[in-house]
């Protein structure tokens, strides 16, 4: 199991789950498969709302079974969801299994550095959290 701690779920769709960790942050978990870009944006908006609504400032991206971004997700990411947090967050990211979906997340991140994210990447779940939690 992902978190050691039980989670409550906040939003679900086809591209994943959204989870209230019980020390403070949300966990964004995606599922393998396709997407539609308007189900991408529901679901980061969401993500949105929990942090705002908790006011809570970390989350833990499980990108594992994710498909690559597209292109166009990929924009509306970087000009959308990511200029929109205009206070100082950290995000703990779990790289893809997928090679191709590993480089679109490594691009996406690469591409959209700002002063209000702190993230580092992890190849488990186990390690993003530890460093979450470490996170202020």
């Amino acid at each position: 199991m992902m978190v050691s701690r039980p989670t409550r779920i906040y939003f679900e769709n086809l591209v994943g789950s959204l989870l209230e960790h019980p020390d403070g942050y949300a966990i964004v978990q995606y599922n393998a498969g396709k997407r539609t870009l308007s189900d991408l944006q529901a679901f980061l908006t969401h993500a949105s709302q929990l942090l705002h609504t908790r006011n809570w400032n970390r989350l833990l991206a499980d990108q594992t079974a994710m498909a690559p971004f597209t292109d166009e997700e990929r924009d509306w990411v970087k000009k959308y969801w990511l200029a929109r947090n205009d206070r100082p967050m950290f995000g703990a990211i779990v790289l893809p299994e997928d090679v191709f979906a590993r480089l679109s997340v490594n691009n996406l991140v690469s591409e959209a550095e700002s002063a209000a994210l702190t993230y580092r990447v992890f190849d488990n779940t186990i390690d993003a959290a530890a460093w979450l939690h470490t996170q202020a």
